[in-house]
């Protein structure tokens, strides 16, 4: 594993790890974030930017599709971020909302989105971490 893939991984991991605590300690909190975003059509374009910066960033630095299980979920995650993004940019709110509210039931299925982010986390920042062999 490249050293960029373990510095990414340890990135992406404990940052899943917060985010997800976070949002399942205040979920009242997260849920009225998100959906007061969905109507608010200059936060969405300004998130979409930042987030296609971070995207495109992970997929120009790291878009290496072998090499082991977290070589590519870094990748994988880095393409899922620029997707996003686009996403972001592109959809009206409306669409976004109905994406993200409501086609992903995310009231429904909030501890189940964060709970695979907070594995993916664990995983990733677990695996990023241990001790290359010889």
């Amino acid at each position: 594993m490249s050293s960029r893939t373990t510095f990414l991984g340890r990135l992406i991991g404990l940052y899943c790890i917060l985010i997800a605590l976070a949002m399942i300690i205040r979920k009242d909190a997260t849920m009225d974030v998100v959906t007061a975003m969905m109507h608010n059509a200059q936060l969405l374009l300004s998130l979409g930017a930042i987030t296609v910066i971070a995207g495109l960033a992970m997929v120009l630095k790291h878009n290496i599709w072998s090499g082991g299980a977290v070589t590519v979920m870094v990748t994988l995650v880095g393409w899922i971020v620029l997707i996003k993004g686009s996403l972001l940019l592109f959809l009206s709110p409306e669409q976004e909302s109905s994406i993200f509210l409501d086609s992903l039931h995310l009231q429904q299925g909030f501890y189940f989105y964060l709970g695979g982010t907070l594995l993916l986390g664990i995983y990733l920042t677990y695996a990023a971490s241990r001790p290359r062999a010889a």
